[in-house]
Formats: structure tokens, sequence, C-alpha cells
């Protein structure tokens, strides 16, 4: 005859599989919640990173989200939610961090992506929009301007990493005045780009300014006739009538230059994400990557890629 204990083993053992099966599927549709591309629909989309390619997407987004106002208008299978785009800054580096995070649903960057961020993604994803490159500039009212219209790179080197602090130590011609640099924040794109092409292993002189945007850095060229830095080719073109840009050890930064690669500080303008993308994601990726946002991107200062 069996005891009554052995009768209670099944039905505990049963219970207690059936329990394990709920936390495990529970504990699953908890990690799906977090997916920055989750099957829920989600009307709203985050950009993040970079101060250079900051107001072009947003432009971007003005042009989509004016033109459509709701997901359905842009494809009948949406449904008729508010299309709403957020972008914030913060640099390359930060735009990474946050699709890592999933506080973003595309990452900005004004740099090629490094190999650390892209293993660090499961399932690493991206896109080039545009092309930018970097020109070495002083204002219109600077003595250095009157005087030359090319900068060697290893002139370059030399004034930003602080071995000569004057500019007549130079040129002769110049005033011996105290040579004022601006450089991006180490967080920012255009600072990783600067230094691969132009300083190598030199560092950048501790008498640098490190600005933390793009067009902060220019807006303090432009206003310091002592000033040399460097300038986003899209931001340069806003300053146009402020700004003189050289030529690089004679290579012109000329859009067919910077496309073939001749001019060294060229830099890609990528979106990074992670995964499959939702469709609302998709539908703006296609818009971003269309004629008529190519014609944004161009209008914006930046070079497309076809």
């Amino acid at each position: 005859m069996r005891s009554k204990k052995s009768v209670l083993v099944l039905p505990l053992l049963l219970l207690f599989a059936s329990m394990t099966g709920a936390c495990q599927r529970d504990s699953e549709r908890k990690t799906d919640a977090v997916s920055p591309h989750e099957e829920a629909f989600m009307n709203e989309i985050f950009f993040a990173g970079s101060s250079t390619l900051a107001p072009t997407i947003s432009q971007l987004a003005d042009s989509f989200t004016n033109k459509y106002r709701t997901w359905d208008k842009v494809d009948s299978s949406m449904p008729p939610e508010e299309i709403q785009i957020s972008v914030s800054t913060g640099g390359s580096g930060a735009g990474a961090r946050a699709v890592l995070d999933r506080t973003a649903n595309f990452g900005m960057l004004a740099r090629a992506a490094r190999e650390t961020e892209r293993e660090a993604l499961a399932h690493y994803q991206e896109a080039t929009i545009g092309i930018d490159a970097l020109l070495i500039a002083v204002p219109t009212s600077s003595s250095l301007a009157e005087n030359r219209t090319n900068i060697k790179k290893e002139e370059v080197q030399r004034i930003f990493s602080g071995k000569i602090s004057l500019w007549s130590e130079l040129d002769s011609h110049l005033p011996g005045e105290e040579i004022v640099l601006l450089v991006r924040d180490v967080g920012g794109g255009a600072h990783g780009v600067f230094q691969r092409a132009i300083m190598d292993t030199i560092d950048v002189s501790e008498r640098a300014v490190q600005v933390p945007s793009m067009s902060g850095l220019v807006n303090r060229l432009v206003d310091n006739r002592r000033a040399i830095g460097y300038a986003s080719y899209g931001v340069a073109r806003e300053h146009r009538d402020d700004l003189v840009p050289f030529t690089l050890d004679g290579i012109e930064p000329s859009p067919e230059n910077i496309v073939s690669g001749s001019y060294p500080i060229a830099r890609p303008l990528v979106l990074v994400w992670d995964g499959d993308l939702s469709a609302p994601e998709q539908v703006f990726l296609d818009y971003l990557m269309s004629e008529e946002g190519t014609a944004v991107i161009s209008g914006m200062g930046f070079l497309p890629v076809h």
C-alpha cells in the first residue's frame, strides 16, 4: 500500500514545473519589452549623438513630419498615430552608447564606427547618409588669412601640439600674438577624425579650448582673430563670409576631393542601430536615403553618398 506522502509528490512536481515555465515565459516577455525595435507599434523615434549631424536629422524630421503628420499617411498598414521624431546631441560616442543602452533607436556618428562599438551591439547595423570633412580655418580678421591660402600638415601639427605658441613663430611676417587653439571635445566625432588624420600619435596641446559642439566651435572661431580651429564642411559653408579655410598640403577641400578621398580629413556621417527595424524606423530611414532626403542633406551643406 502506497503512503499518502508518495501520492502528493507527482502533483507537486507538476505544479513546480508549471510555475517554472510561467516564470520563464514572463522573463522572456520582459526581455522583449525592452527591445528598441519591439513588435508593439511605437510612434516615436529617438536619435542621439553627433552635434554635427543633429541639425540635419532635425531638418529631415521636420520635413517628414510636415509632409505626413500621421503614420498611416506614410503607410496605410500603420495606425493613424502622430509622427514624433526626437533628436538630442552629446557627441558621436554618446550616440553609440545610447543605442547600446536602448535609450535611442538610432545613434548619430560623424565618423566611422569603432570596432568596440560594433562588437558591443548584438546585431550591429549602419547606414552612411552623407560625407563631411574638417576644414582647417581661421576668421577673416586673422593675420594668417592675409598672408597665405595653404597650410602644411606638419605646420598644423606644430600649432595644435603647442610646439609653437605665437603666430610669429609660424611666420615672421605675422604678429607676435598668442595662438588660440579651438578643438572639439574628446566625445565629439571630429576629435577622433582630426587626431587620426592630422595629429597621428602627437597629442593636442592642453592649452587647446575644447568646445562641446561644432557650431559652438565655429562661433568662437569667428569671434577671435587670434584663433585657429577646424570646421565641418557643412558648418563652414554656413559661415563662408566669416571664415577662411586653407588648402592642406596644396589639396583643396572641394566636394570632388572630399568624395574621392584626396582631401585627407573627410569623414562619413553614419546612423547606427541594433537589430531589425520597426515599420516606422524603416520608412523614415527610407526617406533619409530617398532623393528628397538627399536634397535636404545637400541643402544642409553635406555631400550625398549617391
